[in-house]
């Protein structure tokens, strides 16, 4: 019987501490729930609009006055104690950021002008809606945060591992996160978008459209963060040393190339190893193989429209592909120490994309607009008051003098007798600084227009650039996304909102919305698909470019008879590239003695496919086929990684049901000569020509 999706909302009379009913005063509303159906402040005023920041003209900048914008996020900021309220499940590493010098003709921020220059940062990674509990693999939006310690001070770009946000303005912040987040009567699903009510705001709130296609493509479900790529979402506004201005979208590359997990690896991963993505992390780093990301910008003209061949900059749901305007390289990161204490800096850590430096200005996107109060705002609550700049982690690297004083959680001892401006006490200090001293002095720039409650034509358009997404795709990227789609939908339990949100897909692609369609056994809708911009290959994950293999994982299944001097050899060769083998054996311990001694990493019980890049079977290993060795190859196969086997190894292939002649599966009598086509494969990710063949059935039980 399913879930009973209208409760009774009646509820009992309040009751006093000793248990005695307590009857209302006549006329007195009912404390214990919202009451009406007209949408109020919370002091009762009757509210027209709530999907749009009240503006200095619609494409204005959100007015301070908006208290039903303040009230509204403010509320919401501060529904979780202590965790964060979204990007509470996070890992993070200490690293640096060094420019290439190419951006001092755009922006006079030391940390991007200043060829070489080395700042420290701080990352942090995170999925948005579940709890601190929750796995780390589901399917979700990522954070992509990254506090620079600059020489200027604190800069932080807090971004996503998707270009694009399921909202326009941030007004609507609260009600996309409430939609996403567990049921308020049973608090389930955790951490995930599979149920009605995301669905049926999405569906209803249609610029959610993008960012939803991106969620239920691969890129919901990255295979490391190591691998990830991040964007900075919004366009920003620089300023040179000349007060000439540019607009520019950030993008971070990692150098190990995009990457995601399968869906059933992110299933299987969930369970047996809820901690894969900050486990990756942490043992990548102290393994020595540092993750790394190159910084990108993509320039724009700073005109008055603040538009790019038609696409609205100021539009948080859209991209301009890279086709168009190519990303380019001003600095690296690199990630080179984990964290001494998770809560003293992981967990404490706080951004706030209202932090910039001299040189990076903001532009009037209303979502931009309203994270910068917002985040600040968050801080409050969770952080225990205004001093949590003081926080070790949240110190910037230079010189402080606010003229703040006390509060909760003053760490400081502030000293001087005039904490305020202009003084002749303690002789002036501090003293203001203008443009040519480094202060950060604002570009003029003109604001007019009609105070209302609006938003520009040019944003009206959701369907063109989530189907041009959607036509960018490989054929495996794309049936990963039917497919998802088909799983998130078949979890919904109201008919309304599936048939809704098939008609949103009939408006992005043909194929997508006959298939899904007949994954939920329902019509299809009438409709077309929108006309769109043509394929960007750059948003493509699947390419046949090869990239470094540095921190992957090699499992090399091996037995006390086995080859162990060529398993030592097969190390060395991966170990030479950055890749970390583990041997995976029936017992713990080790195998042999001597120089070619093997350390058990893996027995067949502690082993699952999840964990490994490749498999390898070695010569003399163990030809019995225990169960789970068998579910171990099985599962790697169908998840397309490599496989090798030298010697006889590959019989042990053939007796778990694995075609030794199919794609991707490389034999040889030694190991010495797997390696190089070994290290070519991993560097491709998976084997891809291998997908429609474990699609069309399953891997033959072991014979």
């Amino acid at each position: 019987m399913p879930p009973t999706r209208k409760p009774d909302q009646t509820a009992p009379a309040p009751v006093s501490p000793t248990g005695v009913e307590m009857p209302l005063p006549d006329g007195a509303p009912d404390p214990r729930a919202q009451a009406g159906d007209v949408l109020t402040s919370p002091q009762g005023v009757r509210i027209p609009d709530t999907d749009h920041s009240l503006k200095a003209g619609p494409r204005g900048p959100v007015l301070l006055e908006d208290f039903h914008l303040r009230e509204k996020i403010s509320h919401f900021d501060h529904e979780r104690i202590p965790e964060r309220v979204v990007h509470a499940r996070g890992a993070g590493a200490h690293g640096t950021f060094t420019s290439y010098g190419t951006a001092g003709n755009i922006t006079r921020a030391a940390v991007l002008a200043e060829k070489g220059l080395e700042t420290p940062v701080f990352v942090r990674f995170s999925t948005v809606l579940g709890s601190r509990g929750s796995a780390d693999t589901v399917r979700d939006t990522r954070g992509f945060a990254v506090k620079f310690y600059t020489k200027e001070g604190n800069w932080d770009l807090v971004g996503n591992n998707i270009p694009v946000f399921f909202i326009q303005d941030a007004i609507k912040f609260p009600d996309i996160i409430h939609a996403g987040k567990p049921s308020p009567t049973r608090e389930i699903p955790q951490a995930q978008s599979a149920h009605d009510g995301f669905w049926d705001f999405v569906s209803l709130h249609t610029e959610a459209t993008h960012h939803t296609l991106w969620n239920m493509s691969d890129r919901g479900i990255p295979r490391s963060y190591r691998t990830m790529e991040g964007f900075g979402v919004h366009t920003f506004r620089l300023v040179n040393a000349d007060r000439e201005t540019t607009l520019v979208k950030f993008h971070w590359k990692p150098v190990l190339g995009v990457h995601s997990l399968t869906w059933e690896e992110a299933q299987i991963a969930a369970g047996v190893d809820p901690d894969f993505h900050r486990r990756d992390l942490a043992d990548a780093i102290e393994a020595g193989a540092f993750p790394e990301w190159e910084l990108g910008v993509q320039i724009f003209p700073d005109t008055e429209e603040e538009t790019y061949e038609g696409i609205d900059l100021l539009d948080p749901t859209k991209i301009v592909p890279e086709e168009m305007v190519p990303v380019q390289p001003i600095g690296k990161l690199v990630l080179n120490a984990n964290p001494q204490n998770y809560f003293a800096e992981t967990e404490q850590i706080a951004f706030c994309t209202g932090h910039v430096v001299p040189g990076i200005e903001f532009t009037n996107d209303p979502l931009l607009q309203g994270r910068n109060f917002s985040y600040l705002d968050t801080q409050l609550t969770r952080l225990g008051g205004p001093n949590w700049p003081q926080i070790p982690i949240n110190r910037p690297h230079v010189a402080v003098n606010d003229n703040h004083r006390d509060g909760f959680m003053q760490q400081g001892v502030p000293v001087g007798e005039a904490p305020y401006l202009p003084n002749s006490i303690d002789d002036g200090s501090p003293q203001p600084a203008d443009f040519e001293h480094g202060g950060y002095v604002n570009v003029p720039r003109q604001v007019e227009g009609e105070v209302a409650r609006g938003v520009p034509s040019s944003f009206d358009d959701h369907f063109s650039q989530p189907a041009m997404f959607y036509a960018s795709l490989s054929d495996v990227e794309k049936t990963h996304t039917i497919e998802a789609y088909t799983f998130e939908l078949g979890k919904v339990y109201e008919q309304e909102i599936k048939e809704r949100t098939l008609g949103i897909l009939a408006k992005i692609d043909s194929d997508l919305c006959e298939k899904v369609a007949a994954g939920l056994g329902l019509p299809v809708p009438d409709g077309k698909p929108v006309e769109h911009l043509p394929p960007s290959p750059a948003l493509a994950q699947v390419k046949p470019d090869s990239f470094p293999i540095a921190g992957r994982q090699v499992g090399v299944v091996a037995g006390p008879d086995a080859d162990l001097a060529g398993i030592a050899a097969l190390r060395s060769a991966l170990e030479d590239e950055g890749a970390q083998v583990k041997v995976i054996a029936p017992h713990g311990g080790t195998l042999g003695k001597g120089k070619n001694q093997q350390v058990v990493e893996r027995t067949v019980v502690t082993a699952r496919s999840i964990e490994f890049d490749a498999v390898v079977v070695a010569d003399g290993a163990p030809k019995d086929s225990d169960i789970k060795s068998v579910v171990l190859l099985q599962e790697a196969y169908r998840q397309l990684k490599p496989f090798a086997a030298w010697g006889d190894g590959a019989e042990v292939l053939t007796s778990a049901g694995i075609d030794v002649d199919g794609p991707g599966v490389l034999t040889g009598k030694t190991a010495d000569s797997l390696a190089k086509d070994l290290v070519a494969a991993l560097g491709r990710h998976r084997v891809w020509e291998r997908e429609e063949l474990v699609t069309a059935s399953a891997v033959p039980p072991a014979s």
